[in-house]
């Protein structure tokens, strides 16, 4: 007799946790690969600003889409080298997790309670990084919107899976608040909603330079 055969239960209730680990950590990779792109691109670019503050780049579109005007700036070198190079040691690692746990491994509480905890900083300084472009610099760099939208996808998959698991420390009761708005939908609802407020927003600050 098989495992199978002995627990039937067991294998009908594991196969929704296997279908949400598949979806959950495919969108984990898709948009970690994505973010690390945009990253290599943003690295390269920055060295030919440093070399040429007046270089041409291919997303130089108009002066709103502008990746120069945005590179040029300390917002872009917050930490004394571009911003960039944090995506390139940051997405290698979240890649990594993903296609394990893909795999199936399994890894402990602390390590993915504190891998979501680090990428809600990355993810905040995203946002900066974005409302220093729209409302200080005036420009946006289309590369960094793809990473903005791309942390935000990967920060949502992972907080989502480590609330299926129960990963985040959270007190039973929120725990069960929280799966159950998982259940629910609403953490797909809640980004829904957050990203039409963002596209709003970047629309009412934009609109008029196009009128």
């Amino acid at each position: 007799m098989t495992v199978d055969e002995a627990n039937p239960t067991q294998v009908e209730a594991s196969a929704p946790r296997s279908r949400t680990r598949y979806v959950l950590f495919s969108e984990m990779l898709v948009f970690a690969i994505l973010s690390l792109v945009a990253a290599f691109v943003l690295s390269y670019d920055a060295i030919l600003i440093a070399r040429d503050p007046n270089v041409v780049l291919s997303c130089n579109i108009n002066p709103i889409l502008n990746c120069v005007k945005v590179g040029s700036t300390w917002q872009a070198n917050v930490f004394g080298f571009p911003n960039a190079f944090l995506g390139l040691i940051s997405e290698p690692v979240v890649m990594t997790i993903a296609v394990a746990s893909l795999a199936g491994v399994r890894f402990p509480k602390w390590f993915m309670f504190t891998a979501n905890a680090v990428y809600l900083l990355g993810v905040i300084f995203a946002y900066w990084l974005l409302f220093q472009s729209t409302f200080v610099i005036g420009a946006l760099c289309p590369w960094c919107l793809l990473v903005t939208i791309s942390t935000t996808f990967v920060f949502w998959s992972m907080t989502q899976w480590n609330v299926h698991e129960g990963n985040l420390y959270l007190p039973e009761r929120w725990q069960q608040k929280a799966r159950a708005a998982l259940d629910a939908g609403m953490f797909t609802a809640a980004l829904v909603v957050w990203f039409g407020i963002i596209v709003i927003i970047e629309i009412i600050e934009w609109l008029p330079s196009f009128l």
